[in-house]
């Protein structure tokens, strides 16, 4: 009887913690300049591609905002629901190969992400090498 209560604590303890330990899920975003939460973004998996789509904007009045810089399809879509991240692949620890969506500029950056613990996610969109670029830490929300 022991062995079995074990065994499902085992495996209960298991599958709580393979589900924190992945970027899909909700993200707060961080203003790396001005430290203030800014939208909350949900990243999930399709195709086992990596994605990230704004569900809530967090500043009322920019609400219905237009992404009116953004390329192509999404020149003048409203911000909310606006898919940002696009077609991230795991790489080990991280992933990549994909892009990711600035609404305000309207540019397209070449993007990684990592998780640092459970809760904080480690987002940098760059040109050419990672070098060059800026990071972001957004927080889960639970």
């Amino acid at each position: 009887m022991k062995n079995s209560i074990t065994i499902l604590a085992l495996f209960i303890s298991m599958v709580f913690y393979g589900q924190n330990h992945t970027v899909v899920g909700k993200w707060k975003t961080i203003d790396d300049q001005t430290g203030k939460a800014k939208s909350i973004v949900e990243i999930y998996e399709r195709s086992g591609k990596i994605y990230g789509k704004i569900i809530d904007i967090l500043d009322a009045e920019k609400k219905k905002n237009l992404c009116v810089n953004c390329p192509g399809d999404e020149k003048n879509k409203p911000v909310l629901g606006l898919v940002v991240i696009k077609g991230l692949t795991k790489d080990g620890n991280e992933y990549n190969s994909g892009k990711i969506l600035d609404p305000t500029s309207g540019k397209l950056y070449k993007c990684f992400l990592a998780l640092e613990g459970n809760d904080k996610l480690k987002v940098r969109g760059y040109i050419g090498v990672a070098l060059f670029g800026r990071t972001q830490t957004w927080n889960r929300v639970k």
